[in-house]
């Protein structure tokens, strides 16, 4: 694969694998904006990133339709009502170290910065689909960029339960700007898919071509890839046969990270501050942090949350605490659920949401 005609990539961000350019920012720059600047917006790539021409791209559109469709983006803009929703994109491999440090994991080594919390505008999928008179109720829309070359299938593809795409307050978009701007080609422009609420392997970059159909995109992204395993499965020849008895991902469970803790010794307190998000059964309701011991918890101050689709960041302020020591963060949604203590290892390293934790 031909690496040589990438776009520049921005300087901020750490390099965890160059070729395919896979980058994040640190999580300290990170919370310090509501919606995160392009160049702290982390890289996923699965093979070479491709610069287009918006006079020239096309999306089409077929399968369970009643009529195939072929639309310019001049078709897309024009044709559809224009939207925006803020909308949080998350790797499901963020924090996948954390779980690496337990067992070795196949995969890019993440930290946790593998998130961004960005404005998305385009049109939603489910006026394109009616455009095209979807004709089926029980289906899958999968979404295909030929666009580029995989490390693992020769294009890049996921699909999602047409429920989900027809429903409209999920707010499932056909994305061309980013933060008020045009989409960049290292965040898949001129179009990629915007799925809120589900795990960014889902989002495609480079969008070109959407097939109703009545199963699961069969790319290897969407079956042999992306899936919790049970620990029993620790290599990837153990994992060869049984990939298909297990789901795909859509929700990454409810998370919290602790990016800055900041200790004062004069006044023996202590700083944090972090980002936290939601998983399946609501939005994020309130962030504890516990010193050490994880049996007392003091409530954090939510400083920013945009509706259910946003990340959540969130600070306290800790008295009487010792010279060293941990803090931990949990997360609380709106059905009381509570974020895990622990997070039970898989192979890909996927889905990690043990309690936050930073010493200092």
């Amino acid at each position: 694969m031909d690496y040589s005609n990438e776009p520049e990539h921005s300087e901020l961000l750490v390099v965890q694998a160059q070729e395919p350019f896979n980058a994040e920012p640190l999580s300290a720059a990170l919370v310090e904006f509501q919606l995160t600047p392009e160049e702290l917006v982390y890289c996923r790539n699965h093979g070479p990133v491709r610069q287009f021409s918006e006079d020239d791209y096309t999306l089409t559109v077929k399968g369970m339709v009643g009529k195939e469709v072929t639309l310019s983006m001049r078709d897309i803009k024009t044709m559809f009502p224009q939207t925006r929703v803020v909308a949080a994109l998350q790797c499901a491999g963020n924090r996948r170290n954390e779980m690496g440090a337990i067992k070795r994991v196949h995969g890019v080594g993440w930290n946790d910065g593998v998130i961004a919390n960005c404005s998305w505008g385009g049109v939603k999928l489910c006026d394109v689909l009616k455009y095209a008179e979807i004709q089926h109720d029980n289906a899958h829309v999968c979404f295909t960029s030929y666009a580029t070359l995989c490390q693992d299938d020769t294009y890049y593809g996921s699909s999602i339960p047409v429920e989900r795409a027809m429903n409209t307050e999920n707010d499932v978009l056909l994305a061309f700007e980013m933060n008020h701007e045009a989409l960049s080609a290292e965040h898949g422009g001129p179009l990629r898919l915007v799925v809120p609420g589900v795990l960014g392997a889902r989002w495609v970059k480079w969008l070109d071509t959407i097939i109703v159909s009545p199963d699961e995109s069969p790319n290897f992204y969407q079956q042999r890839d992306y899936k919790v395993l049970p620990p029993t499965i620790e290599t990837k020849a153990d994992a060869k046969d049984v990939w298909s008895k297990y789901p795909a991902i859509e929700s990454l469970p409810l998370n919290s990270v602790i990016a800055l803790a900041v200790h004062h010794p004069s006044s023996s307190s202590l700083f944090v501050k972090g980002y936290a998000v939601p998983g399946s059964s609501g939005n994020v309701a309130s962030v504890e942090v516990s010193i050490n011991d994880g049996e007392s918890w003091v409530s954090a101050k939510i400083t920013y949350q945009k509706g259910r689709w946003s990340w959540t960041l969130w600070e306290a302020e800790v008295t009487d605490v010792p010279q060293s020591g941990t803090v931990f963060s949990r997360a609380i949604d709106e059905l009381g659920r509570v974020q895990n203590k622990e997070c039970v290892w898989n192979m890909r390293g996927v889905a990690y949401n043990a309690w936050g934790h930073k010493s200092w």
